[in-house]
């Protein structure tokens, strides 16, 4: 299966979804990676705060932050290359890079014998 790794910026936990004022993006990102995970994805996140030389380490990573600086993160890359830089992916985004089925978000109609009729 491909591999997604996440370089988040500098965050105060390992997901950025503690504290009293946890940003919603990263809440609904970390849920969207506990999914993926679930489903088999294979997914690694780095955080700039406490794991530095994960950046250091990686050339994409290191040529992207000499480029973009901090402000540019998070870097998203799938197998080693550039996916998406400057926000975090979708459920269905992660779904579709390492090809897993996404859950259906469309919402069905009830079913109702009444619409219209007299039949209740």
């Amino acid at each position: 299966m491909k591999k997604i790794q996440v370089f988040d910026p500098a965050l105060c936990c390992s997901t950025g979804v503690c504290g009293v004022d946890a940003d919603q993006a990263l809440i609904s990102f970390s849920a969207d990676v506990d999914w993926a995970k679930q489903q088999g994805a294979l997914i690694e996140r780095f955080n700039l705060a406490q794991q530095p030389m994960a950046f250091a380490e990686n050339q994409i990573v290191k040529a992207f932050l000499e480029l973009s600086g901090q402000d540019g993160l998070p870097l998203i890359l799938l197998d080693g290359d550039i996916m998406l830089a400057g926000a975090y992916p979708s459920r269905a985004e992660l779904a579709r890079w390492v090809d897993i089925t996404p859950p259906d978000t469309t919402a069905k109609p009830a079913k109702s014998c009444c619409s219209g009729s007299n039949c209740c």
